[in-house]
């Protein structure tokens, strides 16, 4: 096969893929939760195996223990966040209009200094459309929670992500090795080269941002709770969990939690700043504890392609592309600087240097 059709044979294979992810994308969420959680758990299935345990006991005892933790989680969280999350929502308008009527004194007083005039309309305005854009949250939340294929998608996590779980656990080694025996032998130190570096940036994005994730919803979720801060527990946990989008997660629940402290505790000044001296910390212990020793700099994209990658992944295939949006992008960027290396040291980019076999 020469290398003019080597390119066409991936191509054609890297479009099926993406063809194949766009028609079945509504149901490949419990096969892509049971692969992310076979991958976090591999190394813990390796340490059992060195200390002498079966690969099939190994995987029976962490996927127990993991399922077990999970649910236990679920049934003492979920209830208690959902019911925050509605009696959230429910009064978000009050709390709108508590800010409005706290805030905007000092607003008009700062914009007046800078010659500023804010007119009522203004106000009256946020006030209209308030019951507008209430209504649409509610139609998004109902859109998530009440369609038919997120009661499916629900069941089949319940379901069939434990035994997805399970079975590539259990057979992860011998699938690595079934794959490496099919690629082709003239590549095939170049393709383990290449694999073990998207390895290196998935291990650091899958294992460290989950690990980041879940601990600073702990701590959130703890926290606020601790302040006594209404919906502090929803506030939190949910300011965690999505904090794997750069500065969004953080800023979120920022906002949010000094809102919902400004109406009520005003004007206890203290208790204010101290909801936002737990987000403050916080920030503190993920820059400088949490993403250098968990994260690092292993997935190797911007906080823009990030975000761009989380995007895009939402809007092509749903849910599962949010899931599947950094990881993706992450390997993207392995093979782009591997592709740009060996740009670099070919002839179209320095005439006359032939191409380094190695590369």
């Amino acid at each position: 096969m020469t290398e003019r059709q080597q390119y066409a044979a991936w191509g054609i294979i890297a479009a099926v893929t993406i063809a194949l992810l766009v028609l079945l994308s509504p149901i490949l969420l419990p096969f892509v939760a049971g692969m992310a959680i076979a991958y976090f758990l591999d190394p813990v299935a390796d340490w059992l195996e060195r200390r002498g345990l079966s690969r099939t006991l190994a995987t029976s005892v962490i996927v127990i223990i993991f399922f077990l933790v999970a649910l236990l989680l679920f049934i003492l969280l979920i209830p208690v966040v959902v019911s925050q999350l509605g009696a959230f929502i429910e009064r978000l308008p009050e709390y709108m209009g508590m800010l409005r009527h706290r805030v905007m004194p000092y607003v008009q007083d700062v914009a007046a200094r800078f010659g500023i005039d804010l007119q009522f309309e203004v106000q009256q305005a946020l006030s209209n459309n308030r019951e507008q854009a209430m209504k649409v949250l509610g139609e998004v939340v109902n859109g998530l929670l009440g369609g038919g294929w997120a009661v499916f998608n629900a069941l089949s996590l319940v379901v069939i992500t434990p035994v997805v779980a399970f079975y590539l656990l259990r057979d992860w080694d011998r699938m690595i090795a079934r794959i490496d025996a099919y690629l082709p032998r003239d590549h095939v130190e170049t393709i383990r080269t290449q694999a073990m570096e998207i390895d290196r940036v998935l291990a650091g994005f899958v294992r460290g941002q989950v690990m980041v994730c879940l601990f600073l919803a702990f701590f959130y979720g703890i926290g606020l709770t601790a302040l006594g801060l209404q919906f502090g527990l929803f506030i939190g946990i949910t300011a965690g969990m999505i904090s794997f989008i750069p500065y969004v997660g953080s800023a979120l629940g920022f906002i949010a939690s000094v809102g919902v402290a400004l109406v009520q505790f005003w004007p206890d000044w203290i208790w204010i700043g101290a909801v936002a001296g737990l987000f403050a910390l916080g920030q503190f212990i993920e820059g400088n504890f949490l993403q250098p020793k968990l994260v690092g700099d292993r997935v190797g994209l911007h906080a823009v392609w990030v975000i761009f990658a989380l995007l895009a992944g939402g809007s092509l295939f749903g849910f599962v592309g949010v899931l599947l949006a950094v990881p993706m992008f992450a390997v993207i960027g392995v093979l782009a600087r591997y592709t740009l290396e060996r740009y670099r040291q070919s002839k179209l980019y320095k005439p006359g240097t032939p191409l380094d076999p190695h590369l």
